[in-house]
């Protein structure tokens, strides 16, 4: 394609753009609108994946022993919980060991409360496993379940399963939702075309008895909607910057009691959003217009 063409194809579908401007800016608000909704709905998916990657390494799940405990049951456990994909850490905790973290946990208080167990310490003794995410709490379990020593397995499958199933469900709910506002997207912008090739059918009609072929037609129509859908894009993506930002700056931080996990940066929308949308915004742009001007390419 030469150079000249393709200059005569922008030139053309800017012209259009200009001649039908009421409908074009109605065109590009619109998918502006479209893809701010999906671009918040992917923050908040976004954000929930990173506090659940977050929220994985710090759950722990604590194995208590028995008092008559042996030395070859500690063996067989810790074992055991090596042998699983996905644990992060063990750590053996002894009876000392857990009445010196409750003496630090609650400062000047511990002293009423721990009063005497030095000589009679109540803590079991107790491995504490931490995983690389939360699917991983189930597989632990299992692995200590049966094995001799083992007084109690503190279970926080309930929990994990909770939030594995928020996860999935945000997840289904998103690609939902990105099906649904691609087809509006696609719908507005190829209603646009459709405005500015009928106005056009005329000469469209001339161009094709007198041998333009029909790609030489298309390709005006095709920029005319790529640039539609990334002006919708690039705004959007600024608005939901912005937004971000400030949300960002007010809740920096959010903390669930012992647990808490950090929203993801602001900037994340600039280098990785910002390009999804423009590609976006390209190719419902060309699709829209070629499913547009279809019809009036049958002369």
């Amino acid at each position: 394609m030469k150079i000249s063409t393709i200059k005569y194809f922008i030139v053309d579908a800017l012209k259009s753009l200009r001649r039908n401007k009421t409908v074009s800016i109605a065109s590009v608000a619109t998918v502006a609108a479209t893809l701010f909704i999906l671009g918040v709905f992917l923050l908040i998916v976004f954000n929930v994946n990173a506090g659940v990657s977050e929220l994985g390494s710090k759950l722990e799940v604590k194995i208590y022993l028995k008092d008559e405990y042996t030395i070859s049951d500690k063996i067989a456990i810790e074992k055991a919980l090596n042998g699983v994909e996905g644990v992060s850490n063990i750590k053996f905790e002894n009876k000392s060991d857990a009445l010196v973290k409750v003496k630090k946990q609650f400062g000047e208080d511990s002293k009423a409360l721990v009063q005497g167990f030095e000589k009679d310490n109540p803590f079991p003794n107790a491995f504490l496993v931490r995983v690389e995410k939360p699917e991983v709490v189930s597989n632990v379990v299992k692995a200590a379940e049966g094995l001799s020593g083992i007084e109690k397995i503190k279970d926080v499958r309930e929990i994990v399963d909770k939030i594995i199933k928020i996860t999935n469900t945000l997840k289904v709910i998103g690609l939902i939702l990105f099906a649904i506002l691609i087809s509006v997207s696609l719908f507005l912008i190829g209603n646009t075309i459709k405005l500015t090739v009928y106005s056009r059918r005329k000469e469209i009609g001339i161009m094709k008895y007198v041998g333009a072929t029909d790609w030489f037609i298309r390709w005006p129509f095709i920029i005319e909607g790529m640039i539609l859908g990334v002006a919708g894009a690039i705004i959007s993506t600024v608005i939901l910057y912005y937004s971000y930002d400030v949300v960002f700056g007010k809740f920096a931080n959010i903390s669930l009691g012992f647990l808490g996990f950090t929203l993801i940066s602001p900037y994340f929308i600039l280098g990785t959003i910002l390009w999804q949308f423009i590609l976006g915004g390209l190719f419902i742009g060309a699709v829209g217009s070629i499913i547009s001007i279809r019809k009036f390419l049958v002369v």
